[in-house]
């Protein structure tokens, strides 16, 4: 028997200064069986940072060429593709040729360093593709912040984000650029 999904209650306050954004979310989140809370979390995470009325959780992890997260216009199209972890070169050419903008979350340094070296050139080549990274000490501050129901303050400014939960925990994330779009 296959295991189902396990279901997050998530009630965001994000204020991004970066972006002149604010906004109130109260979001259902299904974890798939094979993620882990901290992915999860990395996926709230981006979620918040890249906020918008259309943006929505994808089926990136349960079908293939899908994004972890999409922000879709009114015609369907693309603008925002966002996935997690080191994907190959090919699922970003293929996620830039459908959407307006590719952005990466990175994660797992350990993965990171070979990824980037191997990819690089590569990765360089795709210009509408921005690479972002977070520690292994931030992604696993961030996955201690799981509760079958959150409630969670997301601070962005000076690309510096500030994480708060109804528990009193407090982190700051500090996502790296790897990789900026030059389109």
């Amino acid at each position: 028997m296959a295991l189902g999904a396990s279901i997050y209650k998530a009630e965001l306050d994000i204020s991004n200064l970066d972006r002149n954004y604010y906004a109130n979310r109260i979001l259902t989140v299904a974890r798939h069986p094979s993620e882990t809370e901290g992915r999860m979390m990395l996926r709230l995470l981006c979620y918040c940072l890249w906020d918008s009325d259309t943006i929505r959780f994808a089926d990136g992890l349960s079908k293939e060429g899908e994004p972890a997260l999409a922000d879709t216009d009114d015609t369907g199209w693309i603008s925002l593709w966002v996935e997690l972890g080191v994907p190959t070169v090919k699922q970003l050419r293929k996620a830039a040729s459908r959407s307006s903008h590719v952005a990466v979350m990175t994660y797992g340094e350990d993965r990171i360093k070979a990824w980037w070296e191997s990819c690089r050139g590569d990765l360089e080549k795709i210009g509408k593709l921005s690479i972002y990274s977070v520690t292994d000490a931030e992604f696993e501050a961030l996955a201690a912040l799981a509760r079958r129901h959150m409630r969670i303050a997301v601070t962005v400014q000076d690309r510096v984000v500030w994480v708060a939960d109804a528990q009193g925990s407090n982190i700051e994330i500090h996502p790296a650029v790897m990789k900026e779009a030059t389109e």
